[in-house]
């Protein structure tokens, strides 16, 4: 009798962490608080900005000749997807910091319509982007070569990566957008 309890008991501890995750979207690490720079030139903390927010990153620069655009222009379609829902942001980090100024960066988010308060575009340190891309979305350097991924993350209001998604593949856009709405 005793053993079924510990099994219950187990069992139940097993569902509740599967609870804690969240929808059936895996957590491939928390994204700790930064500051950087805005497009409007204006200090950037995250923890003000997006802590208790969904939001989708992404790594781009204001002079890229390749997948730049187009991904600005799939990051447009997902906020307009998801424009009803008040606490999702998105965040472009550059991979130029040494050109990308935030006059750039507010002239890139002009032509992508980015609205303002809800789509940032950041620059600040290469140190710092550096560490951002490398060590928190592992979705490889900043260290001057101008060689970025071409994935959007998705992550909680927790602040916890929830999803990657290259945008090359045909069904990532409606996957993020699905998965978006999944965890707000």
């Amino acid at each position: 009798m005793a053993s079924w309890f510990w099994i219950a008991f187990g069992l139940s501890l097993l569902a509740l962490a599967g609870c804690t995750a969240g929808p059936g979207l895996p957590s491939y690490g928390v994204v700790p608080d930064f500051s950087l720079t805005d497009q409007s030139n204006q200090p950037f903390q995250s923890a003000n900005t997006l802590r208790g927010k969904v939001w989708i990153a992404d790594f781009i620069f204001t002079n890229c000749a390749g997948p730049c655009p187009r991904m600005s222009a799939q990051m447009r379609g997902v906020a307009t997807a998801l424009h009803d829902l008040k606490d999702v942001r998105f965040v472009s980090f550059t991979v130029d910091p040494a050109r990308d100024t935030p006059e750039l960066l507010a002239k890139y988010a002009q032509r992508y319509q980015a609205e303002p308060g809800v789509w940032y575009f950041l620059t600040g340190p290469q140190a710092d982007l550096h560490n951002l891309a490398r060590n928190v979305f592992t979705l490889g350097d900043v260290n001057g070569d101008l060689q970025h991924s071409t994935r959007f993350v998705l992550i909680d209001r927790q602040s916890r990566v929830r999803g990657y998604y290259l945008t090359s593949e045909e069904d990532a856009i409606p996957r993020l957008i699905a998965d978006a709405k999944r965890v707000y």
